[in-house]
């Protein structure tokens, strides 16, 4: 029996069933009304079967790891080999407080570092400026200078541990002290590993923490990708995020469409400022949300990687394996976590965690059952690096790859989505691209709708929330909430002014004045913002030194 017969027979067989068995069964008994559709409003058929498979497609579409199209895991032998890197996101307070909570994860068997910085370093103030009051060390640690930083990794050594920093509009200045961290440890430049999140056109989208427009913040991204392709080849130069565009209420398909469409516009820069497209894109890398609809996360993943190879190999003549292999960090989602029986977060981050792996994450942050109430425990952070210790060890995902494969739901939801996503990255390439798709609203707009649709589920109770709109119940509050002492900011500032203080203030005025006249040049800035940096200039001078040429941006607000 040839192919076109199977399908034939197995048609006929379907519509028998659907007729006689499953048409008259739903008449009995009704199915639930909230099964029907994906967190992401697909519509969710009884069963799939080779009816909704490309069989015949197998070589082009899914293939085998380490292959083009990727979409089955782009090592040959995923966790078969090595496990994903664990990392946990952390940092609250002062560097001090940070680093014995690094160090303690350390201990625990964390493998790599996640730095969550405050708002005012994230958007270029010192903590002694009058913008930063109140916010100092409350979702991040508070870097200000290269002292900080220091403190932040004493006692880490910087040769053996792999960071992840999220930090965008001022990357290029804790890519800086980051390295010149290293140095003072000893351990050179090009043997240091990690990623900055250098990630702005999500910024103007979803998050928020900009500080220049996006011309010259295009700018300093490339000068960094060009930068690390020469100096630091290990690097990952920007970790294109999805994360908080998914946080901000999108659906799977536009996640990774609005996040490939910002991926292409970074290449495009790149491209334009005369970087070679294998030079830099093997050290791109991207930052997943992983959502609560476990089947529907794990088809994400797999369509973003075989859309990325196919965007490099076809958009952009990339020719090395490297370049078209979409490389991910995964983190759970922040926003399914309920203030209301916290507990309940553990088994959702378990879910997340579970379609991260089955979906062929590189590495993972898991969240602790208490952030929608606060920074997280000591011990809320540990049950969280322990739930990704007992999916590696103990459940046996990790044993051979991508073990959904074949499945025929979930090769349809693959193909799914990655058509919805190429219908986005089609629709905005018409408008001439993403940062006119951006200044139109349009990429906000078809979020809004989305977190508006979703939350309108939400409040109807079309979408259960357990613990919130059904299985309520009276609770006491959660004991031992992180809290951060007031004395901060306090110690924050001082330490700031004793730095400014001891250090050579005409060396950092010199330094100063180099970078702010490069900027009005089209040199490469990162070596000039090294140098201010080893002098101590603080991030909020720097920042404010390219302010005075490059401006700040002002959202334009869409209604």
């Amino acid at each position: 029996m040839n192919n076109e017969e199977l399908l034939e027979k197995v048609q006929q067989a379907y519509k028998d069933w659907d007729n006689n068995v499953y048409k008259k069964s739903i008449q009995k008994f009704h199915e639930r009304l909230d099964s029907l559709a994906t967190q992401s409003f697909t519509e969710v058929k009884p069963i799939y079967s080779p009816l909704d498979s490309n069989a015949d497609l197998y070589l082009e579409k899914i293939g085998f790891p380490g292959e083009y199209p990727f979409t089955r895991g782009i090592q040959p032998t995923m966790y078969r080999g090595r496990l994903w890197t664990m990392r946990q996101y952390a940092g609250y307070g002062t560097a001090k407080e940070s680093n014995e909570r690094y160090r303690y994860l350390l201990e625990q068997g964390q493998v790599g570092l996640s730095v969550a910085f405050d708002l005012p370093t994230q958007i270029g103030f010192d903590s002694d400026d009058p913008m930063a009051e109140g916010e100092i060390g409350k979702v991040g640690v508070a870097i200000d200078t290269l002292a900080d930083m220091e403190i932040l990794f004493d006692k880490i050594p910087l040769d053996k541990v792999s960071t992840s920093m999220t930090i965008n509009a001022p990357a290029s200045i804790l890519l800086a002290m980051y390295i010149v961290v290293a140095e003072k440890q000893g351990v050179p430049k090009n043997k240091i590993s990690g990623t900055i999140q250098n990630d702005i056109l999500k910024e103007y989208v979803a998050r928020g923490t900009y500080i220049f427009p996006p011309k010259p913040s295009m700018r300093l991204i490339t000068n960094i990708f060009e930068y690390c392709s020469k100096e630091i080849p290990k690097w990952n130069t920007i970790s294109i995020s999805g994360y908080h565009i998914r946080e901000a209420g999108s659906t799977a398909a536009q996640e990774i469409g609005f996040t490939l469409a910002n991926g292409i516009t970074y290449v495009e820069a790149a491209l334009k400022a005369g970087l070679g497209i294998d030079d830099f894109a093997g050290q791109l890398s991207f930052f997943f949300n992983s959502h609560n609809d476990l089947f529907e996360e794990v088809a994400k993943f797999r369509a973003a990687r075989r859309l990325w190879a196919k965007i490099m190999k076809e958009k952009f003549g990339a020719k090395k394996e490297k370049s078209m292999m979409l490389r991910f960090h995964t983190q759970t989602a922040g926003s399914t976590l309920t203030a209301q029986q916290v507990d309940n977060n553990i088994v959702r981050v378990t879910i997340q965690t579970l379609a991260a792996v089955l979906g062929g994450t590189q590495s993972l942050h898991t969240n602790s059952r208490d952030e929608a109430l606060a920074l997280p425990s000591e011990e809320s952070v540990l049950i969280a690096l322990r739930t990704q210790q007992i999916a590696a060890y103990e459940s046996g995902i990790t044993n051979t790859i991508d073990p959904l494969a074949g499945s025929y739901y979930i090769e349809a939801l693959t193909d799914q989505i990655e058509n919805e996503a190429q219908v986005y990255l089609s629709r905005i390439e018409a408008m001439g691209g993403v940062i006119n798709a951006i200044e139109s609203g349009f990429i906000q707009n078809e979020i809004q709708k989305s977190a508006y649709k979703y939350n309108q589920q939400v409040e109807r109770g079309e979408k259960i929330i357990v613990g919130v709109n059904k299985f309520n119940s009276d609770e006491a509050s959660p004991n031992n909430l992180l809290k951060i002492n007031e004395r901060v900011q306090q110690e924050q500032i001082a330490s700031l002014n004793e730095i400014k203080t001891k250090r050579n203030n005409e060396e950092v005025k010199d330094k100063l004045r180099n970078l702010k006249e490069a900027a009005q040049t089209d040199i490469n800035l990162m070596s000039f913002i090294l140098e201010a940096v080893k002098v101590y200039a603080s991030i909020g001078e720097i920042c404010n030194t390219l302010r005075d040429v490059f401006g700040e941006y002002k959202e334009n607000v869409v209604i």
